[in-house]
């Protein structure tokens, strides 16, 4: 099984800041869809909460430490049990937020990165990505439009 994080990063790792994001991007969110969609999504708590309902089309697993239920979720106190839900799948995709991304940085084997070329005033942020054990493989530019105000870059990591 392939284990993808899909992350979405400022120039300095910002991801969110209040449990919300910090742009907006749609050719980013088309983007994430594209990738996800048919699959299966393992977030924290507070992601799926500023989600606020599971992902269509997708399998849903929430992690989180509360033992609560979460309609249309699959809810594990680990992301190595969500890891163990998803045996028999060919890919899963990690989709944060920060506290599952670091935990999960070394359990992973893919990065789909967007990088906004921008710095933000985030609280959460993204690990540092090291080019020791990752290697871009593939990088799609874009500078802003009419719907996307900001540059932004898409980019693909395969551990070594």
């Amino acid at each position: 099984m392939t284990k993808t994080i899909v992350v979405a990063i400022s120039e300095n790792h910002a991801i969110g800041k209040d449990n919300k994001l910090l742009w907006h991007l749609p050719k980013d969110l088309k983007h994430f869809k594209e990738i996800t969609t048919g699959g299966t999504v393992i977030m924290g708590r507070k992601t799926y909460e500023s989600v606020g309902k599971p992902l269509p089309n997708r399998r849903n697993i929430i992690i989180t430490r509360q033992d609560i239920k979460i309609e249309g979720c699959k809810v594990v106190n680990s992301i190595e049990a969500a890891i163990d839900l998803c045996k028999t799948e060919k890919e899963v995709f990690i989709v944060g937020g920060a506290e599952i991304y670091k935990q999960s940085m070394h359990l992973t084997d893919r990065i789909y990165l967007t990088i906004v070329h921008k710095n933000f005033d985030g609280d959460s942020f993204f690990p540092e990505i090291s080019l020791n054990e990752w290697k871009e493989v593939y990088r799609e530019d874009h500078e802003p439009d009419e719907k996307n105000l900001l540059p932004y870059s898409f980019i693909t990591y395969e551990r070594f």
